[in-house]
């Protein structure tokens, strides 16, 4: 029997406002964090992308949030400044649709910090950012600690690498021992796994297989074999055949982004990237272009892409086929979000073809082989039925 969110132990208004948002039923994480979450208890959540974490931590709490109080009473830190904004957007808009007066602030660097400490004066209930910000605003008293009850670290396996463990640490030590900590990401290495457990108190684990699409059914899996050196003539093949208005094309090293997309421009495709070094401007400029439709493809490597949620990707392209499976996971997550079905299409040399078989077994999914003629997608194999999602 499914359960709903009111048998979860939310109160009316949430569910209600899940309703207007067009979510009715609860996913497999959110049935299994929510009534510890509502409980108190630490939580280290571990699901593929895409399948409800965000809403898994929310809505307990918003439940717990005491509005009447103007004081900060949760931190959720996340390790990109795309991610924590898109975080704020959900807290902003499940507000809106519920009803619940609670108020957030997003606090993240490169962001004028006067303004910042102006918002910080409203006492927000909720304070979404980067830890080395929040860090330094709590060291300058502007952010009172001691009334926050509970700490979310999104992407953990992020948050506590030797990059970012130090300041994460820092702004835990800052509030109260009996305050509760929620952690989750789509992967928890063991090195990340151990750092959590040693920030919590008796944690509850919800870790599914990282080998496990889970419930993502919805994602089509089709790859194409061509030499290396035709990959972006035969991507502007497919990106005609399909069509494909939009799609995150993902590559393995973050160096290559611009030469990649100078090589799709060139092809004729409309295409900008985003990569760590990106002065915050363009990395703006680049993403509205893709969510308005002006840009057919946005390349990314994986780091750069962490925290992305673009509604309405029906397609994720692998240009450069990645050698850990997890990764894969990753980025096909960032497609059939919310529901909705998707397609990963993979353009892999000879040598990357190997890696197929791997991936069906790791990760329990069927990869089928494609090809183009004629401006048209076929099955490679005889008696493969051409995908339904993409013309014939």
């Amino acid at each position: 029997m499914k359960k709903d969110f009111l048998q979860l132990g939310l109160i009316a208004p949430l569910a209600q406002g899940l309703t207007k948002a067009g979510i009715s039923e609860p996913t497999t994480i959110q049935i299994e964090v929510i009534p510890p979450a509502l409980a108190g208890k630490d939580i280290i959540g571990q699901s593929p992308t895409g399948t409800g974490k965000t809403l898994a931590y929310l809505l307990p709490l918003f439940q717990k949030i005491d509005t009447a109080k103007r004081e900060t009473q949760a931190f959720i830190l996340a390790p990109t400044h795309e991610l924590a904004i898109q975080i704020q957007r959900q807290i902003e808009l499940l507000a809106t649709n519920t009803g619940l007066p609670v108020t957030a602030a997003p606090i993240i660097g490169d962001v004028n910090i006067m303004r910042q400490i102006d918002k910080l004066k409203e006492k927000p209930h909720i304070i979404t950012g980067s830890s080395g910000r929040i860090l330094e605003l709590v060291q300058k008293k502007k952010i009172n600690t001691q009334t926050v009850k509970t700490i979310v670290l999104d992407e953990v396996d992020r948050l506590l690498d030797d990059n970012n463990t130090d300041s994460v640490k820092a702004v835990i030590k800052t509030t109260q021992k009996d305050r509760q900590l929620l952690a989750f990401s789509a992967t928890v290495p063991q090195v990340a796994l151990t750092r959590v457990q040693e920030l919590m108190n008796n944690p509850v684990e919800i870790l599914a297989a990282q080998d496990q699409i889970g419930n993502k059914p919805d994602i089509e899996h089709i790859y194409f074999v061509v030499e290396r050196r035709d990959k972006f003539e035969l991507l502007r093949k497919i990106v005609r055949a399909i069509p494909i208005d939009r799609a995150l094309v993902f590559i393995n090293r973050s160096d290559d982004v611009e030469l990649t997309v100078d090589k799709l421009n060139y092809n004729g495709l409309t295409a900008a990237g985003i990569h760590g070094r990106f002065l915050k401007e363009d990395r703006k400029k680049a993403m509205d272009g893709f969510r308005s439709g002006k840009l057919q493809l946005l390349v990314a490597s994986d780091l750069a892409a962490r925290g992305l949620d673009i509604p309405g990707v029906d397609f994720v392209v692998n240009l450069d086929l990645p050698e850990d499976p997890a990764i894969y996971l990753h980025r096909t997550g960032r497609t059939g979000r919310a529901g909705k079905s998707g397609i990963a299409i993979s353009i892999v040399s000879p040598r990357e073809a190997a890696l197929i078989t791997h991936f069906e077994k790791q990760l329990q999914i069927e990869m089928l082989p494609k090809e183009i003629a004629h401006g048209k997608i076929f099955a490679k194999k005889a008696g493969t039925k051409p995908s339904s999602k993409v013309k014939k």
